[in-house]
């Protein structure tokens, strides 16, 4: 990235790419200036015919423009039209169009390159203001650069600036002995335990951990803990927290036991009436789908807490697509659901190894309580008494993530799970996919909760190859 000048004025040149991801970009920068090129307009234009989410991202983004021009004079439009922000600032947004532009002699007359000149036209006539594009086209970048253009990557829709940043949701303190004793002095803290209901409660009074939030675990060890507690409340000086409860041996869910404490959590976490959301991370084989499958059987065909378990999964292919599929929508879906399909059959094993997943009854009656839909048919629906299980949820955006999680009706349940460094959607990252975006924006939330699972159940090779390839 080329280094900027440390001038008062800033003019933030709007790729087109931007506006796409982010239909409220022009919101998102303070104080400064944001420029739409012509160009932009043009793409946008082409890209506003169709059903897809691009043509009703380009066809929202007219909107917004429309709407802000309307209010406006030909003179203010020259002049720039002033945009509020949510930070109370007040930039100002001006469109810009060249009649007499010079292309690059040397590079091809695409949009990118149209964009490009553009903003070294626009450096040329503001020499007083830091002018910067932002895109997110790498390719674009790189260009801008040679060219000795400041640009940008377009950084507001990151949920946090490292992958590896992501919260784990859990806090383990190996030093800590048996039943918190020496944690409470390591932390200086003063504890007071109660019991309510059945329930275990610590009232820490102190300076509470800065990293600490709102539905972490904290624990004593990954395995073996004796302590393993979650924050219900936490404030500056004071923090409430509840013992877990322990499935470890006697106590399962749906014949399954955790193996260590962030396993414990999880089933914690999916067991728990006040825990409206849940995410789980983690790398493949860490159990993630097996124990949420046992919980939502649970609590569905056994408490009868919840009515019905819809399981949904964003149909992304691994590598080349393989074409329409026929059928029903749960036959379409069906070569998407693998990975259900190979728990259940690990789920009702019985004490002989054999499974009854296949068997006709069997399948009849889970079927009645299982529901596979297709998450573009979700848009509009209302869930109440539902276990919703979201799969592979580092694939969706943001935007559609919250279109799922929205579908939330009475007494429902969320569960996401997704493993962010196995991202086949385009142009997502760690940091942009909706899988990231939830886990930090419901960290404080007391009624969700987010735990990553390090440890791979499914197999010694799969183990490796997480570390080794």
């Amino acid at each position: 990235m080329v280094r900027l000048d440390k001038k008062a004025t800033r003019l933030y040149v709007l790729d087109t790419n931007v506006l796409i991801h982010d239909p409220a970009a022009l919101y998102h920068f303070d104080e400064h200036d944001v420029v739409i090129p012509m160009t932009v307009l043009e793409e946008l234009d082409k890209h506003k015919n169709g059903i897809r989410e691009i043509a009703r991202t380009a066809r929202q983004i007219s909107r917004t423009l429309s709407d802000l021009t309307s209010q406006v004079t030909f003179d203010e439009i020259q002049s720039g039209i002033p945009i509020p922000r949510i930070t109370g600032e007040s930039g100002k947004l001006h469109f810009l169009c060249y009649r007499d532009l010079k292309p690059f002699d040397s590079l091809d007359d695409s949009p990118d390159n149209r964009i490009l000149a553009e903003t070294c036209r626009l450096r040329e006539e503001r020499p007083d203001a830091s002018v910067i594009l932002i895109t997110k086209d790498i390719n674009l970048r790189v260009k801008a650069a040679a060219l000795k253009v400041p640009v940008e990557d377009y950084l507001n829709d990151r949920a946090f600036d490292d992958s590896d940043a992501m919260i784990e949701g859990a806090q383990v303190y190996t030093s800590a002995g048996p039943h918190g004793a020496s944690l409470w002095e390591a932390l200086n803290v003063e504890v007071t335990v109660e019991r309510i209901d059945h329930h275990t409660f610590y009232q820490l009074s102190g300076d509470m951990p800065r990293h600490w939030h709102v539905g972490m675990l904290v624990s004593d060890s990954e395995n073996g803990a004796e302590f393993e507690a979650i924050i219900r409340e936490l404030g500056p000086t004071s923090a409430r927290l509840q013992l877990l409860t322990n499935y470890r041996h006697h106590a399962g869910v749906w014949g399954v036991h955790a193996h260590d404490s962030r396993q414990n959590f999880t089933l914690n976490l999916l067991m728990d009436p006040e825990i409206d959301l849940v995410t789980i991370a983690g790398n493949a084989g860490t159990g993630k789908t097996y124990m949420t499958l046992a919980a939502a059987f649970q609590q569905t065909l056994d408490q009868k807490q919840f009515e019905r378990i819809v399981f949904t999964r964003a149909p992304i292919p691994m590598g080349e697509d393989i074409g329409f599929l026929p059928g029903t929508e749960e036959e379409k879906m069906s070569p998407w659901m693998g990975a259900f399909h190979d728990n259940m059959d690990n789920l009702l094993r019985n004490d002989e190894g054999e499974s009854t997943w296949d068997n006709g009854a069997t399948r009849q009656l889970i079927g009645s309580r299982v529901q596979i839909r297709a998450p573009s048919f979700m848009r509009g629906r209302t869930l109440n008494d539902t276990f919703l299980i979201i799969d592979e949820a580092q694939n969706f955006t943001p935007k559609q993530l919250k279109s799922l999680v929205t579908r939330a009706g009475r007494n429902t349940k969320i569960v996401c799970l997704g493993n962010v460094g196995q991202i086949d959607t385009p142009y997502l990252t760690a940091n942009t996919c909706g899988m990231a975006a939830v886990v930090e924006r419901f960290r404080d939330w007391p009624h969700a909760g987010h735990i990553t699972l390090k440890s791979v159940e499914r197999s010694r090779l799969a183990l490796a190859a997480e570390e080794l390839l």
